[in-house]
């Protein structure tokens, strides 16, 4: 009798901690506490546990492909969280290893691995991140520069110094597009063919694809002879055996981050952007969809739902049926697809951005470049009086969840980044990327109120007060000299477009040494906008840091602005620091005491002196709203060559790196909160890997784009 009470009051027990959900624990190897939904253990090589390193969990059983990663304990322990049901590879990376053999198990299964030691330094080599390996180019000396050309030392003439040359090869140039020093970049292919010279590998591998011209064309600005030379001697180098210095393992915080990974879109395609919610209020769109954005390579938005696991499609479509499609052509043929033109795309959507409907807004080409009439000269648009325009490349689209449809908006000006402004007509700002000379707007009030694309749009010229008078008045072209009784009108495209809680307009200007731009709209943008024009202070003998080439950045909600520099730094502009603000000398360098530099880090190129690193991030993102956990207002950069996010925080670098599959690329991200009343588990920010060349990456031909999810939890072992 008293074994049937105590057996019945064992499966009750059973019973009720079966109905208790995840919150029934069992004890793990090394006293890891588990959930149903949990993999946990102690990871332990010949020397004892294993500190910081990558605990990898990876399935096919659900409709994507998923992964999810965490970093070991200062005792080796880890646990992996929140698993989906579903069957696992669970395997051991990390800094001084080699992968460990893949174990099968599931959740609510302790598991201790067995870490593997490299061999040699080569074999460890290997999971290191990409700009480890860039590290080890040899860029020609500063005492080369300016260039001499072909009958010299092969230097283009029209490259003045050396970091005009490591601005080209870095976010400006060729990392703009790819990470250089991934498995694909720092390897000569066996497909491209046999070569006596690593100078002579590169010559066949740059014309290589519908990206062969505009990789070709950009060692023409180097100076070709040098620019093969340098790209030669640093892979025939690295097949010699050549490593680069071992990176250290996550420590602190950095061993508290989990990834999650879901696999988007298809090998021949690449991401460029995504979104989860809107930048004003990332409570929008909570738990919901992710949407990203395939430039140049398709016509579908590519979606992941985190609830279901699941990766679906969404067509895309142009207004004119005569839109060209953006595919470039071929030189020669990919080492990885052949003659087969894998970009097909018309739309060529490049960005992506939710508002408080959680619609998703993209720049997409709708119709071929010549502009409709009302853009032009003879116009009665508003805008179009004040600056006519003859060609716009791309322009807006919007679809709506709700509904299922996709609405085509016809612009005059380029589109290139968007983001909304947070005001009463949720303006949404667009830069225009290299060129246009205007930034442009949507009301998408009145755009969603009469659905008359021309009445709602408006853009405006980027005009200096140099008069110091406080507002725009008549102005002198880009050409002409300053007048001090006039403004005076800046011919650029902003790249980044960043409204800032004060109304104004923050952006970015490629190019050398680079600027960073103010656009203060006025009552009517149109007419009364007045730019700030601030040169990133790269010549001035004062600056102790000479920074150059921003590409993305963002505004923080104190109105300091955050850019990504090809020099290998995150730059910091504070205009409350400046001593000019308007007048006939504010135009460019008038305030190298508004920038402060934050080197990357990364080692720097070989031939290298001046502070930098071999990074160079390509955007900038502001977490305002502290979605990650670090705090609110804290900077994080896309650290493309450190296949990491970099978040500065308190003056220290916190690198969440993306151990698997190596070659990971952002070029944006975006946080969410899904839930304010879950801690670290109800937000996350969120990312995609967007190289324009997926087969770069571990896995070579078929490895696909992936989203990837950032979380923040109190400890490595929190659940």
């Amino acid at each position: 009798m008293k074994r049937t009470v105590f057996a019945l009051g064992l499966v009750i027990a059973l019973f009720v901690g079966l109905l208790a959900g995840t919150t029934a624990q069992q004890p793990a190897a090394g006293g890891v506490a588990i959930d149903r939904d949990d993999i946990g253990g102690v990871v332990a090589g010949p020397k004892g546990p294993e500190a910081g390193v990558w605990v990898i969990a990876e399935t096919s059983d659900l409709p994507t492909k998923f992964v999810k990663i965490v970093v070991t304990d200062d005792q080796g322990r880890y646990l992996l969280p929140d698993l989906p049901g579903a069957n696992y590879d669970v395997w051991v990376r990390g800094y001084g290893l080699v992968d460990s053999p893949k174990v099968k198990s599931a959740p609510g299964k302790s598991l201790n691995l067995t870490a593997v030691l490299a061999p040699n330094a080569r074999a460890a080599a290997q999971y290191y991140p990409a700009g480890y390996w860039l590290s080890l180019m040899k860029v020609p000396d500063a005492s080369e520069f300016p260039g001499t050309g072909p009958d010299g030392n092969g230097i283009n003439p029209a490259m003045k110094s050396q970091s005009e040359w490591i601005a080209r090869s870095q976010s400006f140039g060729c990392t703009q597009c790819h990470a250089l020093g991934s498995k694909g970049t720092r390897e000569v292919p066996e497909a491209l063919g046999h070569f006596n010279s690593g100078a002579e590998a590169w010559e066949r591998r740059v014309q290589s694809g519908q990206a062969g011209a505009q990789m070709s064309g950009m060692l023409n600005q180097f100076g070709r002879t040098r620019a093969l030379q340098v790209f030669g001697d640093w892979t025939d180098r690295i097949a010699k055996g050549e490593v680069p210095p071992a990176p250290p393992r996550p420590q602190g915080i950095e061993r508290n981050i989990v990834i999650t990974e879901w696999d988007f879109a298809e090998p021949k395609v690449y991401l460029h952007d995504v979104v989860s919610s809107d930048r004003r209020n990332p409570k929008v769109n909570a738990n919901g969809p992710i949407y990203g954005a395939l430039e140049l390579s398709a016509d579908y938005l590519p979606v992941v739902d985190p609830k279901t696991n699941a990766a679906s499609k969404i067509p895309l479509t142009v207004r004119d049926p005569e839109t060209p499609a953006t595919s470039p052509a071929m030189p020669a043929p990919s080492p990885y697809w052949g003659d087969e033109p894998i970009w097909t795309s018309k739309n060529n959507v490049h960005n992506t951005m939710l508002d408080g409907q959680a619609r998703v807004w993209m720049t997409s080409t709708v119709r071929p470049s010549p502009n409709p009439d009302f853009c032009k000269p003879g116009s009665s648009h508003p805008s179009a009086k004040v600056f006519p325009l003859e060609r716009a490349g791309r322009h807006l689209a919007m679809y709506d969840p709700k509904t299922k449809q996709l609405t085509h908006i016809s612009t005059c000006f380029g589109t290139h980044h968007l983001m909304f402004a947070e005001d009463a007509n949720n303006t949404l700002w667009a830069s225009a990327g290299g060129g246009g000379g205007v930034i442009g707007w949507l009301n998408t009030k009145v755009f969603d109120e009469t659905h008359d694309e021309v009445k709602a749009q408006g853009w405006a010229p980027f005009v200096i007060d140099t008069n110091g008078n406080g507002k725009r008045d008549a102005w002198v072209e880009p050409t002409q000299p300053v007048d001090p009784t006039k403004d005076k009108r800046l011919n650029f495209g902003l790249y980044a477009a960043s409204p800032a809680p004060d109304g104004s307009i923050w952006g970015t200007v490629l190019g050398f040494p680079g600027a960073i731009v103010r656009f203060v709209p006025g009552a009517n943008p149109t007419e009364t906008g007045l730019t700030e024009y601030y040169e990133l202070p790269w010549n001035d003998p004062k600056a102790p840091v000479k920074g150059f080439s921003p590409r993305g950045g963002d505004v923080d909600r104190n109105g300091v602005f955050w850019a990504a520099l090809a020099s290998g730094h995150l730059a910091s502009f504070d205009r409350r620091k400046c001593t000019v603000l308007n007048g006939p000398t504010a135009t460019g360098s008038h305030c190298p005491e508004g920038f402060t530099l934050y080197q990357e880090p990364l080692p720097q190129l070989q031939g290298v002196t001046t502070p930098g690193s071999a990074e160079a991030s390509y955007y900038t993102w502001v977490d305002q709203f502290d979605t990650l956990g670090l705090g609110a207002n804290t900077p994080i950069n896309t650290g493309n060559a450190s296949e990491a996010l970099l978040a500065l925080k308190d003056g220290q670098w916190v690198k969440m790196r993306v151990p698997y599959p190596s070659g990971y690329y952002t070029k944006w991200m975006d946080g969410r909160v899904d839930d304010a009343n879950a801690g670290w588990k109800g937000k996350g920010l969120w990312s995609t890997t967007g190289t324009r060349t997926p087969f770069h990456m571990e896995g070579g031909r078929g490895t696909t784009s992936k989203v990837v999810k950032f979380q923040l939890r109190p400890n490595p072992l929190a659940k």
